[in-house]
C-alpha cells in the first residue's frame, strides 16, 4: 500500500463520499462547463486538501464528521481548483498533473471564467447553507494567496528579499491554503476557537515545510516532473538561494544576482549557481529549517490522544518532507 492510501485509509469512506458530492458541487446548466468540469474532476491529484479537512475534523472530534465538514472540503477544493486554472493561464502553461490544462484545451479566456465559476460555486455553497464561518475561513485564505503571488512577483524584480519576507510570502502564498484546511475540519464539528486555531497554526506549520520541500527540488539531480533550475530560470527567490545570498562575500553575491538578473536562460550559468549554492550549505540551511517547522507542527498534536486519525495525520507531516515529488 502506498503512502498516501495509508494516509487515506482511516476516512476512505468519507473521501468516497466527498467525490460525489464534489462533482455534484460543480455541476451547471451550461453543456461546456458541465464538459470543462467533468475533465477537471477525471483529472484530480492526490487530494491532500480534502484529506487534512476530514483527518483534522475527526481528530478533535473523536471520529465525527457531519454534511458542514463535507461542505467545507468541497469548498476548499472548488476554490484550490479555481486558483490553479487561473494559475495555468498566468503561467501561460500547457499541462497540469501531466495533462493538458484547461487553457491550452479551451484557451485563455474560458479558463478565467471556469475559475470565476469555481470560485463562485465555493463561496455560494458556503452562503446558502449559512456556513459563515467557514466562509471568513476561506475568504482570509484566498485573499493572503493573491497578496502572497503579488508579494513574490514584486520582490523579484528587485532581488532583494530577505528571509522574513521569504517565510511572509510561503506563508501567505502556500500555507495559507493547508492552515484553511486543518481550520475549517476542525471548525466543522467544534465549537472550541482554541482548538480550531491550534490546527490552522498545525497546517500553516506542514504548509511552509511543504514549500521548502519544493525550493529544495529545484536543486535535485531526480526527474520530479519539474526540470532542475527552473526557479532561476523563472528568478523565484528561494530559501537556498537567500541563506547564501546573506552569507556570501560582496564579490560572489554581485555574481550570483548578475547571473539571475542577466544569465538566467543560459544552462551553463544555471548549473554554476546550483553548484554554488549547494558548495555554500544553501541546502543543508533550507533542510534544517524544514525539520523545524515540521517538528513544531508534530508538537501541535501531542495534545490529541492517539487515534488512528493523528497516526495519519502524523504520517501526512512526515510524507510532506519525504516526498521524493
Amino acid at each position: 500500500m502506498n503512502i498516501t492510501s495509508q494516509i487515506k485509509q482511516p476516512i476512505i469512506t468519507e473521501m468516497e463520499l466527498f467525490e460525489k458530492k464534489f462533482h455534484e458541487s460543480m455541476t451547471s446548466k451550461v453543456a461546456l462547463l458541465n464538459r470543462i468540469t467533468y475533465y477537471i474532476v477525471n483529472r484530480k491529484g492526490k487530494q491532500m486538501r480534502p484529506m487534512f479537512v476530514f483527518l483534522t475534523a475527526k481528530m478533535v472530534s473523536g471520529g465525527i464528521v457531519n454534511e458542514r465538514t463535507y461542505r467545507g472540503a468541497s469548498v476548499i477544493e472548488l476554490i484550490h481548483t479555481a486558483t490553479l486554472v487561473h494559475d495555468d493561464v498566468v503561467d501561460d502553461s500547457n499541462r497540469r498533473r501531466g495533462f493538458f490544462s484547461i487553457n491550452a484545451l479551451w484557451k485563455n479566456k474560458i479558463a478565467v471564467l471556469v475559475g470565476d465559476y469555481l470560485l463562485s460555486k465555493g463561496l455560494l455553497l458556503s452562503i446558502d447553507n449559512g456556513d459563515f464561518d467557514l466562509l471568513r475561513i476561506i475568504s482570509v485564505a484566498v485573499r493572503e494567496m493573491s497578496e502572497g503571488e503579488l508579494l513574490q512577483i514584486e520582490k523579484a524584480r528587485r532581488l532583494d528579499i530577505t528571509e522574513d519576507v521569504y517565510y511572509e510570502i510561503i506563508r501567505k502564498k502556500t500555507a495559507t491554503l493547508i492552515a484553511a484546511c486543518c481550520a475549517l475540519g476542525a471548525k466543522s464539528v467544534i465549537e472550541d476557537d482554541i482548538q480550531v486555531e491550534n490546527m490552522r497554526k498545525f497546517g500553516e506549520l506542514i504548509g511552509m515545510a511543504f514549500q521548502i520541500k519544493d525550493d529544495l527540488f529545484d536543486y535535485s539531480e531526480e526527474a520530479i516532473g519539474k526540470p532542475t533550475g527552473i526557479d532561476i530560470k523563472e528568478q523565484k527567490m528561494t530559501l537556498p538561494l537567500i541563506h547564501v545570498l546573506n552569507t556570501c562575500t560582496p564579490q560572489e553575491k554581485k555574481w550570483l544576482i548578475n547571473s539571475i538578473k542577466n544569465h538566467n536562460k543560459d544552462k551553463k550559468r544555471v548549473k554554476e549557481v546550483i553548484a554554488f549554492v549547494k558548495d555554500n550549505n544553501g541546502l543543508a540551511y533550507a533542510e534544517n529549517k524544514m525539520v523545524q517547522f515540521q517538528q513544531e507542527a508534530l508538537s501541535l498534536l501531542d495534545n490529541y490522544p492517539d487515534s488512528e486519525f493523528k497516526a495519519a495525520l502524523t504520517l501526512m507531516v512526515n510524507y510532506v518532507i519525504e516526498r521524493k515529488k
